[in-house]
């Protein structure tokens, strides 16, 4: 019983002092040795507790930290949490380019290194369309590949492996899969790796030609 410990003895009577909020809840006085019973047989069956029963106090329960906010967020939420505050590189100069074979198309600086290529693999079936983002990747790693624009949210897995000599982070799925809806518009796209920073997009009609001429078998695109 809280606030009156077993091995303290009673002595006296209880108080006949009035208590309006009793009266109110309809509580009922017990005599004093009623009362003393019912102390008894409660520290008997306290001290009955089994040996596996630990006791604990409430300065020793831990407090429960808040939830985080992301896990409140939606899922398909992008944050800059994403690029874990690692810088993207410049794109002001950066556009589409058709890559030698008309197989995939290359974003980058012209004459430069690229940064994000998307392959089609035509002769597939069904065809297969293959994203890279050329940044460092650990052996073994494997992420999501978030691209966000054009009123969609695409989230592409993506996996460490090892293009033209270099490491770099790859992922296929089919062309007809909706996630590659998020090139199909004209707008800007932002395309986020954590730990690659985020890849300012400038719109362009080149991303849209280039997957529906995948998913078309390798047809002329559909203008659009």
């Amino acid at each position: 019983m809280s606030g009156l410990p077993c091995t303290t003895p009673l002595h006296g009577t209880i108080p006949r002092k009035r208590d309006s909020r009793w009266k109110a809840s309809g509580a009922r006085l017990f005599p004093l040795p009623a009362l003393c019973l019912a102390i008894l047989t409660a520290c008997q069956q306290q001290d009955a507790a089994p040996d596996n029963v630990q006791r604990i106090t409430l300065s020793e329960v831990p407090a429960t930290s808040a939830p985080a906010a992301s896990e409140d967020a939606p899922e398909d939420a992008v944050t800059l949490s994403d690029a874990d505050d690692v810088p993207g590189p410049d794109t002001s100069n950066a556009r589409w380019i058709v890559a030698s074979d008309g197989r995939a198309i290359v974003f980058g600086d012209p004459g430069g290194p690229p940064l994000i290529t998307l392959g089609c693999e035509v002769r597939a079936n069904p065809p297969q369309m293959r994203i890279v983002r050329h940044v460092t990747a650990e052996p073994g790693a494997k992420a999501l590949f978030p691209v966000l624009g054009n009123g969609t949210v695409s989230r592409f897995k993506v996996d460490a492996q090892v293009l033209n000599g270099q490491w770099a982070w790859a992922g296929s799925l089919p062309a007809r899969d909706p996630d590659l809806d998020v090139f199909t518009g004209r707008g800007r796209l932002l395309a986020t790796l954590p730990g690659g920073g985020t890849v300012e997009i400038a719109g362009s009609r080149l991303p849209g030609e280039f997957v529906r001429w995948c998913r078309s078998g390798g047809q002329s695109p559909t203008p659009g």
